[in-house]
């Protein structure tokens, strides 16, 4: 009995080691690129959010607000106050202030600098298909909060209030070291994580089961993908070992598109927070577009990718 366990615990280690080997470098440097945005570029951030706010640039403000939100290294948590505070500005009279804020808040939410690097270890085709599905998210979210909720209501920010910032130490060295090691502390637990289901999986799941799965029915891989984003996906980091174990055994480019979206987007610890914002109908809304725009396009890389 012994040594049965000692061969599954050695098999196991096997993989563990290989997988945390190639990613830990993405996922230290990830963290410290985060860090480096939220303590030196946050303020500036803020800054060209509000100037896109105030330009009259119509439907066309939703560009600049997705690239923005990506560059953001701000949660949902962090992104609700600082939209809570524009809109006491007086800033959501503008008639694209939804708009905008929608593409700024859709893309911030599904993509940061950090996990955007971090992506960089599942290879350029995933980096690339992931930066591009969340700009486009944000971009199309803003739209279409423009199109349906243009004489409507989207947003509720009453009782939000701008967080305070914790990044105020006045050595910038002792700053930025003290964000890098918040990050370290929030991320670390699910980073492990993350590697020991990967290797678990690598262990005991049968590689056809998961080609037929996520590969195989591209229709249904898809759908698959986008379904088990929600349950599984509780931090970016910690999903990476998982994507390249599922890649590395036959999960198509769209089936990871497809995670990638409803994953940030519908976890359940963002769920709560954007039900109070948003409201029934708006949130329903959300739900709705984030699995269709996640289902489309991941049937449409899968078919690119086939031709």
């Amino acid at each position: 009995m012994f040594e049965l366990i000692q061969r599954h615990f050695i098999y196991f280690w096997y993989y563990f080691e290989i997988q945390f080997r190639l990613i830990f470098g993405y996922w230290v440097i990830g963290m410290a690129i985060g860090s480096l945005v939220s303590v030196f570029g946050k303020k500036k951030i803020n800054e060209m959010f509000n100037s896109i706010c105030k330009k009259k640039l119509g439907m066309w403000g939703v560009i600049p607000a997705s690239l923005l939100g990506i560059a953001s290294p701000l949660c949902l948590y962090g992104t609700i106050p600082i939209a809570a505070s524009f809109a006491e500005k007086g800033l959501e009279e503008n008639a694209d202030f939804q708009a905008i804020l929608a593409a700024f808040m859709m893309s911030s939410i599904l993509l940061n600098p950090q996990i955007l690097f971090y992506t960089a270890v599942l290879g350029t085709n995933v980096f690339l298909i992931r930066f591009l599905l969340c700009f486009l998210c944000g971009i199309t979210a803003g739209i279409m909060v423009r199109i349906f909720f243009k004489e409507k209501k989207f947003f509720n920010f009453s009782g939000f209030y701008s967080s305070s910032d914790r990044d105020s130490d006045p050595n910038i060295i002792l700053r930025f070291l003290k964000n890098f090691v918040r990050n370290i502390k929030a991320t670390g637990l699910f980073f492990l994580i993350g590697i020991v289901l990967s290797s678990l999986f690598q262990c005991y799941v049968p590689a056809d089961g998961l080609a037929n799965l996520f590969g195989s029915n591209r229709g249904f891989g898809v759908l698959m993908a986008a379904t088990i984003g929600v349950p599984f996906y509780v931090c970016g980091g910690g999903t990476i070992p998982l994507l390249q174990a599922w890649l590395h055994h036959g999960m198509s480019l769209g089936s990871a598109a497809a995670f990638m979206i409803t994953g940030p987007a519908a976890k359940i610890t963002n769920l709560g927070a954007l039900k109070i914002v948003l409201g029934i109908k708006p949130f329903v809304f959300y739900l709705l577009f984030v699995f269709l725009f996640a289902f489309v396009n991941g049937f449409v890389i899968n078919l690119i990718y086939m031709l």
